[in-house]
Order: structure tokens, then C-alpha cells, then sequence
């Protein structure tokens, strides 16, 4: 009995020994991280870790976020036909993007103002991109420049651009870019004006971000967040000054402030301009219709990127998975075809891929993970999706991507 006793106490001893380094590890960004299982539960705790606004500038989407919900439900018109009997004991993800090999069929989309979310902001999620043996895009409204994500993240890079008034600006973008080691330019083209993004309204979201009291008090109840806005506050654009204003007029709504520097003119017979200024692929976002997909075939745009701007542009919008097959029908081939908005699954990867996607861009899952974990949790999204896309290719006897096709697919 004593020698049972003895055994139980030196064990509470070492347990409580080790407390303190379990504690740490379990509330580190790696802990937290790891205790995400889904997409979505990297959601709910980013929804946790930062404040209301810059949840929602992240999370929301225009007008009755119609788009958005259908970037989700889209994908359950769609039923796998799995086959059997296949052997599915290495499944291989690896394909290419622009003649590059990554690991896995998922790429980093270009989100904006990262850095609101965690001071790591594109470097953070750039890395996390890297690890997993994939490409990272950064965004022109990106709040590290080009020059600080490549210094800490010198791995494959592609660089959004809108279409600036400031053609200057633009210039000076791109050459930044390229010799930053920039791989691929995408040009993004369904921002000719703002969307109507409601939640940010309501919310008064603004460039730079209003510091209000009610901004202080969301701060108070989230002490991870507020650490590191205070010591290291991301509340600009690296790639380009903020907007000049009017004496007075403080900062501006975040609509107001694109719809101050973009350019709602510009048309295809523009697009020959940016191929000219850039010494490499080029890649058109914001396609949704067969026809725009073989004018950009005949404007030799090198890939064109399925995208509804995650619902964040025209409310009532096609879905993206939905306006899929008719484009990769007409392009056949002749231009690399990536899908955009709404993957939160392996399943939804799946989909994409034997509808005609070479690869997925995911925007707001590695944005959720970076608010919840910083870079850790930015990998675990990639992870997560990486972890469910190999289980789907072998519960669907497919395991290797190259031989999927719309066999794969049938429409409900």
C-alpha cells in the first residue's frame, strides 16, 4: 500500500513539475492552433482573438452576403462518384502552377491588410505557404511591402495588382515586385468600384482603422491581439502611402478609399499595358463568364483565376464552383484555369479539380488561422485542408490528382 502511495505522489509531483511548461505549450500559437480540427474552428477562435471590426472586415461579404453563401452551398450540387478497388496506399498531391511544382494542389490567395490581424501579417502567412511546399500571393493592399514579405519569406511568390488610377503607382509596384523575385503577376479585375460591404459600415471600418473607445474595449477583452498591436501596430499599406486628405477629413472609409485609388475605366484593350510592363506570367482574377475567359485566352493571359472576390464585390453573383465547367469547357487547355472563393474542405479541392481547376486559392481560412494563431495557425489551415484533401483522393479511389476528371462529378 505505501509503495502505491509513494507511486502516486511521485507522479502528482512530476505532473505538477511540468505544469507550467504544459500550460505555456497549450496557450502558445502552437497549442492553440492544434486544438483547431476544422476550418471552421480556426473561425470561431480567430472571432475570439480579434477584435469585432477587423473580424468582420475579414469574415463579412457585400450587401446580404448572397455570394458568399453560395460560394458555400455551390459545392453541394455536386456528388462524388467514388470507385472502388483502387490501391490508395500513396496518394500523390503534387502538381504545377506556371510551370512550377508545389506539393499540394493549394495556393495562397491575396488578402488585404493581413497585418490588422497579426504584426506578422503576409510574411506570417507566406512562410506558413512555404512549409507546405506551395506558392504565396500578396496583395498590392498588403500591410508588409514587397520588400519585407520576400526578406522573410524567400520562397515562390506571385503579386496581385489592382487597376490603380495612379498608372505610376502601379509601374513602381511591379517593378518592385520584380525584383523582389515576384514570380507571376495577377491582375485583378472585378474591383471597378467597392462593394458594399455592410458589416463594415455598421462597424465604420476605415484606412487607416478608427481607433475608438469601443475599438479600446473589444482590446481590453482580447489581451493577445491588443499585445501585439501595441507593440507592433500594422494599421497601413506597405506597398503604397495611405490616401491623401482634405485637412480635416481624418481617415477614410475603407470604400471610399478604393474607390479613391482604382480605376473603374479601365477595359480589355488595357490589359496588353500590364503584359508589357511585367517580365512573366500573367494571371487575370475575377472571371466568371465563358466568354471574358476566351478573350483573356486571346489576349494571351497565361491564367485566368475563377473568382467572385469571396462575395466581398456583387451580391447575387454565380457561385465560383458553379461557373467552373463552362469556362474550363471554352478555355480547353489553352490557359491554366485556378478556382477562388469558398473552399473551407478537402471535398471542396476535390471538386475543383476534376471540374477543371489546376489548383485552389484560399484567402479567408489562412487569414482565420493567422487571427487565431498567427503563423501557426496559418499553417494549420493549409495542414487542415492538406490532411482532408488526401483522405477524400482515397475514399474516392483517386489518388493521384492528375487522373481527375469530371467522371469524378455528377450534378445534382
Amino acid at each position: 500500500m505505501n509503495d502505491f502511495v509513494d507511486l502516486v505522489a511521485t507522479q502528482l509531483a512530476a505532473d505538477l513539475r511540468a505544469a507550467p511548461q504544459a500550460i505555456r505549450r497549450r496557450f502558445s500559437d502552437e497549442g492553440r492552433s492544434q486544438r483547431c480540427n476544422t476550418i471552421e474552428d480556426l473561425r470561431v477562435m480567430a472571432k475570439r482573438t480579434v477584435p469585432q471590426p477587423i473580424f468582420e472586415y475579414v469574415d463579412g461579404a457585400a450587401w446580404d452576403e448572397v455570394t458568399a453563401r453560395r460560394n458555400r452551398t455551390g459545392f453541394e450540387r455536386f456528388e462524388l462518384l467514388p470507385r472502388m478497388l483502387v490501391d490508395a496506399a500513396n496518394v500523390e498531391m503534387s502538381t504545377t502552377a506556371l510551370g512550377r511544382e508545389i506539393a499540394l494542389p493549394i495556393i495562397g490567395a491575396p488578402t488585404g491588410m493581413t497585418g490588422l490581424n497579426h504584426p506578422d501579417g503576409e510574411g506570417a502567412i507566406a512562410r506558413a505557404a512555404h512549409s507546405v511546399g506551395t506558392i504565396y500571393t500578396q496583395s498590392a493592399l498588403s500591410s508588409l511591402s514587397v520588400e519585407e514579405v520576400s526578406a522573410v519569406a524567400p520562397g515562390p511568390k506571385w503579386f496581385q495588382l489592382y487597376v490603380m488610377n495612379d498608372r505610376g503607382v502601379a509601374r513602381d509596384m511591379l517593378a518592385r515586385a520584380s525584383a523582389a523575385g515576384y514570380e507571376a503577376l495577377v491582375l485583378t479585375v472585378d474591383v471597378q468600384v467597392a462593394g458594399v460591404r455592410e458589416r463594415d459600415v455598421r462597424n465604420r471600418f476605415s484606412v487607416p482603422p478608427r481607433l475608438t473607445l469601443r475599438a479600446a474595449a473589444q482590446g481590453v477583452v482580447r489581451p493577445r491581439w491588443s499585445r501585439n498591436f501595441i507593440t507592433r501596430p500594422r494599421l497601413t499599406t506597405g506597398n503604397m502611402a495611405s490616401p491623401r486628405q482634405a485637412a480635416g477629413e481624418g481617415v477614410l472609409a475603407h470604400a471610399a478609399y478604393v474607390n479613391r485609388q482604382f480605376d473603374p475605366s479601365v477595359t480589355w484593350d488595357d490589359i496588353e499595358a500590364f503584359r508589357e510592363q511585367w517580365d512573366g506570367p500573367v494571371l487575370l482574377k475575377g472571371i466568371l463568364r465563358p466568354d471574358d475567359a476566351v478573350r483573356a485566352v486571346e489576349h494571351g493571359i497565361d491564367g485566368i483565376i475563377v473568382s467572385n472576390h469571396g462575395g466581398r464585390q456583387l451580391d447575387h453573383a454565380i457561385s465560383t464552383i458553379e461557373a467552373l465547367p463552362a469556362i474550363a469547357e471554352v478555355v480547353a487547355g489553352r490557359s491554366e484555369i485556378y478556382l477562388d472563393s469558398g473552399i473551407r474542405r478537402g471535398t471542396d479541392i476535390l471538386t475543383a479539380l476534376a471540374l477543371g481547376a489546376r489548383a485552389v486559392l484560399i484567402g479567408r481560412p489562412l487569414v482565420y488561422g493567422l487571427g487565431a494563431a498567427g503563423e501557426a495557425g496559418a499553417r494549420r489551415a493549409f495542414e487542415l485542408l492538406r490532411g482532408e484533401l488526401a483522405t477524400a483522393l482515397a475514399l474516392a479511389g483517386y489518388p493521384r490528382i492528375a487522373e481527375l476528371g469530371p467522371d469524378v462529378i455528377r450534378t445534382r
